[in-house]
C-alpha cells in the first residue's frame, strides 16, 4: 500500500507543491463571525499553529502561539492570535466535536492555544497517530506528505519570526500549506479506507 519510510533523498526527487488556494489572513475582529459561521459548514478541517521560535541556547521557548491556521481543500484561514487574541468564535470551533480538526502533534498545538485561552478541545485527530493504522513508521508532516501523497513540501519558513507584521507572503504560503496538506493527506487516507 504505502512505504514504511522515506529517506531525504527520496523526498528531494518529488515535485515540490504548494497550497495554491485562497488565503484569507485574519488579524482584527473584523469580519470574524462570518469566517467563523463559514468554517462551522465544514465537517473536515486541516489544522496547525506556529509560534515564534526561541533561539536562546538552553532557554525554553516561553513565546505564545501567534498564528492558528485552519484550511479547507480550497480556502485556508490563518488568524494571528499575537494581535487576535483567541476569541470564543474560534474556540467554540476548537471544542466542536463534529469538525474534524486534523493536524500532526496536535497535543503540543492544543497546549499552546490553551496557554492563550482555556477551552476543552474536541474533534483532533493526529496523522502521527492515525497514520500507523496505514503501516507508516515515519512521523513528520514532510515525510507523511512524501508517502502518501507524492509531493514535497517546503519547511523553509518554519523558524520564521511568526509574529512579524505583516507576514511575508512565503509565511503566509507555507502556514497555508501546513494546514492544507493535512486535510489533503486525510481525505486521501480516508478514499482508502471506503
Amino acid at each position: 500500500m504505502f512505504q514504511e519510510e522515506i529517506s531525504k533523498d527520496e523526498i528531494l526527487e518529488l515535485p515540490l507543491k504548494k497550497f495554491e488556494g485562497d488565503v484569507v489572513v485574519i488579524d482584527s475582529e473584523k469580519g470574524l463571525k462570518e469566517i467563523i459561521r463559514e468554517l462551522k459548514t465544514y465537517s473536515y478541517l486541516g489544522f496547525d499553529t506556529e509560534t515564534k521560535p526561541n533561539f536562546k541556547k538552553g532557554i525554553s521557548n516561553n513565546n505564545s502561539v501567534a498564528l492558528l491556521q485552519l484550511s479547507t481543500l480550497d480556502k485556508a484561514y490563518l488568524f494571528r492570535l499575537n494581535m487576535i487574541g483567541l476569541p470564543k468564535d474560534l474556540t467554540d470551533i476548537l471544542a466542536d466535536e463534529n469538525i474534524i480538526k486534523i493536524g500532526v502533534a496536535v497535543k503540543e498545538d492544543i497546549k499552546g492555544l490553551q496557554n492563550i485561552s482555556n477551552f476543552e478541545p474536541n474533534g483532533f485527530l493526529d496523522l502521527q497517530t492515525y497514520v500507523k493504522a496505514f503501516g507508516i513508521k515515519n512521523s513528520s508532516l514532510k515525510k507523511i506528505t512524501a508517502i502518501i501523497l507524492n509531493f514535497r513540501i517546503s519547511k523553509s519558513q518554519q523558524l520564521s519570526n511568526w509574529e512579524s507584521n505583516p507576514l511575508k507572503d512565503k509565511q503566509i504560503r507555507y502556514a497555508a500549506t501546513d494546514a492544507w496538506v493535512c486535510l489533503k493527506i486525510y481525505e486521501m487516507l480516508r478514499l482508502m479506507k471506503n
